[in-house]
């Protein structure tokens, strides 16, 4: 099940919130001042945050400016009555994946909630953030480059097993361009610099990422 983190002071619209989402089969935790979602996500992973700003002891912008600090990637949507274009740039530098102004169709929070939950996978410690073509590993975020990221989401997608030349041929390049065995061993040696016992060449098979 979907783990949500709902952050609301606003009672009667959190209920509202929760008998939908729960409807919906989501897990929901409901919080009501920004502390209490600080110390809630030290205990407990969630897929998604839905988060207002305006909030008792720590506000929204602040709770996710620490949480990304802190390595946190869950994706975040901010709930909010605020529309003013500060605040809009101010919550996407502070990392935020979407906006939602009250009041809002539930309809369009649902949708919204699958798609960036849809974007985000953890296998074997790896975190992939496929909206921001980003893998965290162990809550580091790995400095890759964009055929780099692409590999190594294959690998991992593909844990324990044999990925094959072809297979990272179509994953990394087009149909039009040219590819070489060499560049393809630049960007695995690349990879084995952070994992040099557990990414390992399969002699006349291809490559393997052992968990």
């Amino acid at each position: 099940m979907i783990k949500l983190l709902l952050l609301e002071d606003d009672t009667l619209f959190a209920e509202t919130l929760i008998d939908f989402l729960e409807d919906e089969e989501f897990d929901v935790t409901h919080v009501n001042n920004g502390q209490s979602a600080l110390d809630t996500t030290f205990n407990t992973k969630f897929d998604l945050y839905l988060l207002d700003i305006n909030t008792p002891f720590i506000d929204g912008l602040t709770l996710l400016d620490e949480l990304r600090s802190a390595s946190d990637q869950t994706p975040a949507i901010f709930l909010t009555s605020y529309s003013d274009k500060e605040t809009l740039l101010l919550g996407f530098k502070k990392g935020c994946n979407d906006f939602l102004k009250k009041p809002f169709d539930l309809d369009e929070l649902l949708v919204r909630i699958n798609v960036h939950v849809n974007t985000t996978k953890e296998v074997n410690g790896f975190v992939i953030d496929r909206d921001r073509k980003t893998i965290f590993y162990k809550n580091e975020e790995l400095k890759l480059s964009n055929k780099e990221y692409l590999l190594l989401e294959l690998l991992v997608e593909n844990i324990n097993k044999n990925v094959t030349k072809e297979m990272i041929i179509t994953s990394l390049w087009s149909a039009n361009e040219d590819v070489s065995d060499g560049a393809i061993r630049v960007y695995i040696n690349r990879l084995k610099s952070y994992f040099p016992q557990d990414l390992e060449n399969i002699r006349g098979l291809g490559y393997r990422l052992n968990a």
